[in-house]
Formats: C-alpha cells, structure tokens, sequence
C-alpha cells in the first residue's frame, strides 16, 4: 500500500513543472515582442521629441537666465528687511484707570468725561458712589473741628483783664499797622504800574509818529528814484543835458540820507524809550520787595502781638492739654475723612485721551476691566513683535514701514525704532494665517511713528499692523 502511494507522488511534479516552464515561455515572448514594439516607436519619434524637448529647454533657459538677475537683487537688497507682525498703541502704553484698591466692590455714580475726550493730570474722570456719604463724614468732621476749637477757646479766656485788654490794644494796633501796610503797597504798585504805562505808551506814540515820517521819505525816495531813470534815459537820448541827469542824482541820494537818518532816529528813540521803561520795571520791584518786607514785618509784629495776648491768660495747664488733644483729634478726624473722600474721585494720573469707558453710571467695577482707558495719543507708537533669530538686526534709530493687516487705515506710516525689548516672549499679535506659529519666541521692539502717521491713526489703538523695519 506504502508503495504505489509514494509512486504517484513523485510522477506529481514532474507534471507540473512541465505546465510552468510552459507559461514562463510564454510570458517571456509576449514581455519580449512588447519592448520591441516599444524601443521602435521611440526611435521612431526620437528626432520630434528631442528637438520640442531641446527647443522648450533652450526657451527655459532664457527664460531663467533672463530672469536670473531679478531675484538676486531683490534677495540682496531685502536679505537685511526685517518684517514683523505689530499693534498701535499710545505713548507709554494704555494705562487702565482704576478705584482705590480699598474701593473694591464700588460702583459708579458718575463719569465726568466722554469717551475720546482729552484730560489732564489730576483730573477727576468718574466719581463712586460712596461720594456723597464721605461728604456728609467731611462735613461731620469739620463740625467737630470748629466744636474742639471753641472749648480750647473758652478754657484759655480765663486771664487777668487788665493785661489781656492792654494786649488787645496792641494787637489791634499791629493790625491796623499792618492793613496801613498793605494798602500802601498797594497804592505804590498802582503808581508805578501807571508811569510804566505812561513810557509805553509814548514809546508807542513816538514808534507811530517816526514811521510815519519814514513811510514819507520812502514814498519820496521812490519818486526821485524814478525822476534819475527817467532823466538818465532822457541824457542817454540826448534830450537833455548832463547838469539834469545830476541834479536828480543828487536829490536821490539826499533822500536816501534823509531816510536812513528817520531810520537811525526811530532805532535810537526805541532805544532810548526801552531802556526807560526797563528802568521803572526794575523800580517797581525793589519798591515791591521794600513794601513786601514792610507789610511782612507788620504782619509778623500782629502775629506777635496775637500771641502774648494769648500768652498772659492765666488757665490750668491741664485744661488746655485736654483742649489742644481733643482739638488735634478732631482735625486728624477731619484729615481722614478728606483723605476719604479723595478716594472716591478718580483722577488720571497723566495727560492724555479717554480711549474707551467700561463702566458706565450704577455699575460695579471689575478688576480686569477697570473703569476706562487713558493713553497719550497725542504720540502714537508701534509695538512690534520681532522674532528672535531677527533681534540682532533690529537697533535704535532704524527707520521703518508700518502698514494695515486688515485695513484699519490707508497707505503707510513711517517711523523710527526707539527701544529694543530686552526680553524675549510669545507673541501676543496673532496672524491671521492659520498655519501661523502661535508659540514662537519674539522680542518687543517699540516704533515710535512720525507726527503725520500718529495723527492718522490716533484713533486705532490696538490695529494690527505690518512692520517692515529696514536696514
């Protein structure tokens, strides 16, 4: 049975590599006359491709050749053009104006400035609602104030009469001497104000009255002037005769000296009249601070005066320590309360223009936002944002090109680098290319722009900007 089995396994292959060695053949001619047919119809249009393919190869290379120059040259005139992505912003940036942080939790009771007003430093913007409740706590504290003053001076009335009157006298004559003082200063200030007014206005007069005269030699100087051409073109002709022609001459030139005589005599009269009035002025300050000093002393002598009337009262210490504390506390109490009410005025800390208001009239204030935004848009800049392998071609005093992503405004703006970020960062001005490398690492390098671009974008803080900045 082993036998005949083994017998038919072996006849098994033999058929079939038969039948393999058959279509292996067969693949072969069939692979064979396909290549043939095939390097034949090449030869065949060999001449026509050759020469289209040399002809558009031919017409390429002129074509790159002729181009060839152009981009070398822009590439060598731009390898050095920084380009950066940027936004406007005032000078100094924006400053978030915000309540005491003490304030927290307030809320506006009213904004005293619109949006795109100009303010200055110290002015009051916005007022909280808690205003009116400081007030009334002033008002409290500055009763108590004039409450402590009068205990103080009803403990110290108690002294002898006789001094205290005899005090008084000489206190109120040292004010009456100091009131006489004063108004005698003030009379000498109007004395002398009206002689320096006097001298002004005579220089004036003088000044109206010798142009006057110029004005006529000039007028007359011009009309001699034109006698001589005429009469030099007449003796040139031969229509008159030469003593003419010098007689004109000489009436020209006298009238030229009469001119420049007015002239030398108005310069000298201002002269003259000037130094005056520089004079008076220099009188009227030294009788200034001679009266000042009069009237001061005066004053002080009433000040004395006041005080020994207050120093011969005869009161127990003790009484005008508890006074004088009471009193000190009531003005501290006052000082506070005022200090309070400060806080509810909210006051820019600097010249510049409201760029938008957040809180409005009965709203709370948040933290984040703040109540409004002041920047100096009197002198716009550009933050732009450079990468960080082009910072060391960017240094203070390049100029630069600055123009809209999105079309915010017109044609370009020019400026100039003025600082260099001395810290590099992620970019905070994102592109609009969505591919955009939102992680990269840039470097804050701010342009300050020219008056005519500031005032074009005055208006668009924050615009997105391209920045080309050049070598």
């Amino acid at each position: 049975m082993d036998k005949p089995l083994e017998s038919s396994k072996a006849a098994l292959p033999d058929s079939s590599l038969r039948w393999i060695m058959a279509i292996l053949v067969l693949g072969l001619l069939v692979t064979g006359g396909t290549i043939v047919y095939g390097v034949k119809s090449t030869k065949s249009n060999l001449p026509e491709t050759t020469s289209t393919s040399t002809s558009t190869s031919s017409t390429n290379s002129t074509t790159s050749t002729g181009n060839l120059s152009s981009p070398s040259s822009a590439s060598n005139t731009e390898v050095d053009v920084v380009s950066a992505l940027g936004r406007i912003e005032p000078l100094g940036e924006v400053i978030k104006l915000s309540p005491s942080p003490n304030m927290g939790g307030s809320r506006i009771y009213r904004i005293l400035v619109p949006e795109g007003a100009k303010v200055k430093a110290g002015q009051v913007v916005a007022v909280l609602d808690s205003y009116e409740r400081k007030v009334a706590a002033l008002l409290t504290a500055r009763e108590a104030v004039k409450v402590a003053r009068a205990n103080l001076a009803i403990v110290a009335a108690g002294a002898k009469i006789g001094e205290i009157q005899a005090q008084r006298a000489e206190f109120e004559r040292s004010g009456a001497a100091f009131e006489r003082s004063k108004a005698e200063f003030v009379q000498e200030q109007m004395v002398n104000q009206a002689s320096l007014e006097n001298l002004k206005q005579e220089l004036q007069g003088e000044r109206i009255e010798q142009q006057a005269t110029i004005d006529r030699l000039q007028a007359e100087l011009r009309q001699t002037q034109n006698d001589y051409r005429r009469y030099r073109a007449l003796a040139e002709d031969g229509a008159i005769a030469l003593a003419d022609l010098e007689q004109r001459s000489l009436a020209m030139v006298t009238a030229q000296q009469r001119l420049s005589e007015a002239q030398a005599r108005l310069i000298k009269t201002e002269a003259t009249m000037t130094q005056k009035i520089r004079e008076q002025e220099a009188q009227m300050l030294k009788d200034k601070s001679t009266l000042f000093l009069g009237a001061r002393e005066s004053e002080f002598q009433a000040k004395e005066a006041q005080g020994n009337l207050y120093k011969v009262s005869e009161v127990r210490k003790v009484d005008v320590q508890k006074a004088e504390a009471e009193l000190n506390l009531a003005l501290a109490q006052f000082n506070e309360a005022k200090a309070d009410l400060d806080t509810t005025l909210v006051k820019s800390p600097t010249d510049g223009q409201v760029l938008k208001i957040y809180t409005r009239p009965g709203e709370k204030v948040i933290d984040s936002d703040g109540i409004a935004d002041i920047g100096k848009t009197d002198q716009m800049m550009v933050v732009a944002e450079v990468y960080e392998d082009d910072i060391r071609k960017v240094r203070p005093g390049q100029m630069a090109v600055i123009k809209s992503e999105n079309g915010s405004f017109d044609g370009e703006l020019g400026g100039t680098v003025r600082v260099v970020g001395l810290k590099i960062g992620k970019k905070d001005v994102l592109n609009t290319d969505p591919a955009a490398d939102v992680d990269a690492r840039v470097v804050e390098v701010k342009i300050l722009l020219t008056p005519e671009s500031s005032k074009k974008v005055a208006g668009l803080t924050y615009a997105k900007t391209l920045v080309k900045i050049l070598p």
